[in-house]
């Protein structure tokens, strides 16, 4: 296609590497890019190569064709997931992260500079999309290499797609994605990198790797959210989903929490045993069973699943938070479907879909159908713990198109065992209630957790921070942290909750914690309790626990809402997990009392770092979700 037909803005830099190119492609939707993917195949396999200046010729992923999309897999385990230190910032605009040219001692311009060159060699692929919601986001373009079709239809998929031939005519690229894998050898020892340059007029993002994660996916997301701290709003990372009771009861609940916290899951129905119960949980330490029986599920209507729009626009007077979806696809992570009939809502959307998916790190055979229980392995008997799919959102059942209103965030916590022997942080019962300045918090501390499966893991207790997405924001924490104390302030009559998955106390729950409180909170109208319902928690930065759930008639076992009560931990090492809580809060909290932090904001962390008491956290911002007794 030659550049004169292309009927938009391009930028001077682009510009001059389409015409050094021997030849580049214009993928008008997603149909071109997914031919793209698998253009050059040798019996079915597309390798996606390069000639790597010391190594000869690398091969990055063999891609095919399956019967319901594409198949990508990485030929090394690390690249499977996102690695939480890939960012750094090549610009001089305030921020927290890593700079460019102090980790590597020289200005990036360098790099980018080679990085163009690099491209002018190479058959490239490029497309024009919205990062965000037209008017509510970012115009934006992507320059890679046209053998990386896979990972062109990923960003697609995730993040849409312009036709050339119908795009809006006031469309102004003023982000660009340069995808550039090579030097991931070259320059940052083979490891995931990606770069944000941030101009006046341009957001530049430069993926020096061809997983998703860190720049189709939480790339975009830094985009975004450079955009909402210079307009003053939030891209949320959260699941979102209305919840229809079986008596027509209506209940938006908004899921937060990092990574593994839960967020795609918070949209799945609950998973039941071959008879039709809920496992509650396994006690790790007896190997005892609790179960309930649930006749009927609320439906689940999705509305995000991992990033939403909180945009002023949106905003409305009933002290209530709106958002609707950032995303046109979702990065689902399915490492807990490992048999068929886990899920069969998403097995039946993932094996018979309305159009073709992008399926990463899942076994299949060109021509075959890809099933998404068969994760690849990386090493023998080591299945990846991070199989996914790229949903588009419009294929999924039941999607809410538009805004919706909010009426409980909960924030979702990986939880290790806790047991005498081993005491942990595991110390969060099925659900707490949180006041708004306890939950605000959680929001700056958000924990990764226990065993988390979506990044190359660390050792011990570390932070995502800022909302849960601060490893993609390119600003300064004080800044996000404002704007979510903030948006909390203004939308009084959300109420919050804190949940655990995996493991409560010595019970090992997988997510069954969220999925029982959603159903529980939607069957009861929302997250309003009266002091009687409830006792503040044996550590305060748990807020509230419930005295009691009775769900269908069934009540929940104590053990569940109270770690401290079961036989296998009891209160010392409940007090040894909340010791172990309190340090990690204090630790992360102290990198939030700088200059320009919000008044109340100081007071909300100064009062927690002196051990104040929960009903503290209730008067620095009221909140009657404790209603009177009669």
């Amino acid at each position: 296609m030659a550049m004169k037909d292309i009927d938009f803005e391009i930028p001077a830099e682009v510009q001059e590497i389409l015409q050094a190119a021997p030849s580049y492609i214009v993928g008008r939707n997603k149909t071109d890019l997914l031919n793209l993917a698998i253009r050059d195949e040798v019996d079915g396999v597309h390798e996606v190569a390069y000639d790597v200046p010391g190594k000869g010729r690398y091969v990055e992923a063999n891609v095919c064709r399956v019967k319901n999309g594409i198949a990508a897999n990485y030929t090394e385990s690390y690249m499977r997931r996102r690695d939480p230190d890939c960012m750094v910032i090549a610009d001089d605009y305030p921020t927290d992260k890593p700079r460019y040219h102090e980790l590597f001692g020289e200005d990036f311009d360098v790099l980018r500079n080679e990085t163009f060159e690099w491209l002018k060699t190479q058959e490239l692929a490029l497309f024009p999309f919205c990062a965000g919601e037209p008017g509510k986001g970012m115009d934006a373009l992507v320059v890679a290499p046209a053998n990386a079709g896979f990972f062109a239809l990923g960003l697609a998929l995730l993040q849409g797609i312009h036709d050339i031939e119908q795009i809006p005519k006031n469309f102004h690229p003023r982000a660009i994605i340069y995808v550039a894998p090579v030097f991931r050898h070259t320059r940052f020892d083979g490891k995931q990198m990606v770069v944000h340059d941030r101009h006046n007029d341009c957001h530049e993002l430069f993926s020096y790797n061809l997983y998703p994660g860190p720049s189709a996916k939480k790339g975009i997301y830094g985009v975004l959210l450079a955009l909402g701290e210079r307009e003053k709003w939030v891209t949320a990372h959260c699941s979102t989903v209305q919840v229809i009771t079986p008596y027509d009861n209506k209940v938006t609940l908004m899921h937060e929490g990092a990574s593994g916290g839960g967020k795609s899951e918070m949209l799945e129905q609950v998973h039941r045993e071959k008879d039709g119960a809920l496992l509650l949980g396994e006690n790790i330490v007896t190997g005892e069973r609790r179960s309930i029986v649930l006749p009927r599920n609320c439906d689940l209507r999705p509305v995000t699943d991992d990033m939403a729009l909180c945009h002023p626009s949106l905003a409305r007077q009933d002290g209530r938070l709106s958002l609707m979806d950032a995303e046109q696809g979702w990065f689902v992570r399915v490492n807990h479907i490992t048999h068929y009939g886990i899920d069969p809502h998403l097995e039946e959307m993932t094996i018979h879909p309305s159009e073709p998916l992008l399926f990463l790190n899942i076994e299949a055979k060109p021509e075959s159908t890809a099933l998404i229980w068969e994760h690849i392995e990386d090493e023998p008997g080591q299945p990846c713990p991070n199989p996914r799919v790229i949903v588009p959102r419009k294929a999924v059942p039941g999607i809410v198109e538009g805004a919706v209103t909010v009426d409980i965030r909960s924030f979702g916590v990986r939880t290790p065992p806790c047991t005498r022997e081993k005491p942990s942080y595991g110390i969060i019962g099925i659900m707490h209630l949180l006041p708004p300045a306890l939950a605000w918090l959680w929001r700056l501390v958000a924990p990764r957790g226990h065993a988390n499966p979506s990044i190359v893991q660390t050792e011990g207790m570390t932070s995502e921070g800022v909302g849960s997405y601060w490893p993609f924001a390119t600003g300064r924490k004080v800044d996000q942290a404002n704007l979510l104390l903030q948006q909390i302030v203004d939308t009084p009559k959300v109420r919050y909750i804190l949940c655990p998955n995996q493991h409560i106390g010595a019970w090992k729950t997988s997510f069954m914690p969220q999925w029982i409180a959603r159903e529980y909170l939607a069957r009861r109208g929302g997250a309003q309790f009266t002091p009687s319902q409830v006792e503040p928690a044996r550590c305060a930065l748990l807020g509230y626990a419930l005295r009691s759930i009775t769900i269908e008639g069934q009540s929940l076992p104590r053990i569940l809402l109270r770690v401290d009560a079961q036989q296998e931990v009891g209160p010392d090492a409940y007090d040894l997990g909340a010791v172990q809580l309190g340090n990690f809060f204090q630790e992360q909290l102290e990198g939030f009392l700088h200059e320009d932090i919000d008044p109340l904001g100081r007071k909300i962390i100064d009062a927690c770092l002196s051990g104040c008491d929960v009903n503290t956290f209730e008067e620095l911002i009221p909140h009657p979700f404790i209603e009177q007794d009669d």
